[in-house]
């Protein structure tokens, strides 16, 4: 019997098997419905970013852009508390300012007194009627006052505004500039002209008569 010799044993092993990926086995339906339902989420979100400044922002923007524009042609309902159709007498040791004290506010306004770079005083002054029926001007009680809205009239022989002892004299054509104050401490700068007139002769009164 014929015997065969037996050979050895390959010393090289066989090559590995590369892993095989594990087989999704989820249907191709709901894959499919999946991918379409991260596309809609994905557009959505970019939507959703880009319409943060959308209407609402919009919407801001055009009230703000009104309000501006309602600021910008609003009229203001006051001019504050001036002095229309203004002048002083032309003389010298004193004189008077006339005109028309306009107020523009919503409040009534006293003027109490004031100041002058022309003056060493400046009082607000008015007509008295003296016991001997004869009328002399004297500093007015409780000062000047302008109702809210309203005007107050200076004129020669009633109320004005008094400039003693001036430092120099007035002459027709210049300009002179006083600061009245009012009961609340407002200043009120006016300048007017000066003009020549032959009336307001009144005698004054001191305080102490």
């Amino acid at each position: 019997m014929n015997s065969t010799p037996l050979r050895p044993a390959s010393r090289h092993a066989a090559p590995a098997t590369p892993p095989v990926a594990p087989i999704d086995r989820t249907p191709l339906s709901r894959r499919a419905a999946w991918a379409g339902a991260a596309l809609i989420t994905t557009v959505a979100l970019a939507a959703c970013g880009t319409s943060t400044a959308g209407p609402a922002a919009q919407a801001s923007a055009t009230s703000g852009a009104a309000a501006t524009v309602a600021g910008a042609t609003e009229v203001a309902p006051a001019d504050g508390v001036r002095l229309d159709s203004g002048w002083v007498k032309a003389g010298s040791g004193m004189t008077a300012v006339f005109g028309t004290v306009v107020n523009g506010t919503d409040e009534a306004v006293t003027i109490v007194g004031g100041s002058s770079p022309a003056a060493g005083k400046v009082e607000v002054h008015t007509m008295a009627k003296q016991p001997d029926g004869s009328m002399k001007m004297m500093e007015k009680e409780g000062g000047l006052v302008v109702p809210a809205g309203g005007s107050a009239e200076l004129a020669p022989g009633a109320d004005h505004i008094m400039l003693l002892e001036l430092k120099a004299p007035l002459v027709n054509g210049d300009d002179a500039s006083v600061v009245m104050v009012t009961a609340d401490g407002t200043e009120l700068a006016w300048t007017v002209p000066v003009r020549s007139f032959a009336g307001a002769e009144e005698t004054y009164v001191p305080e102490d008569h």
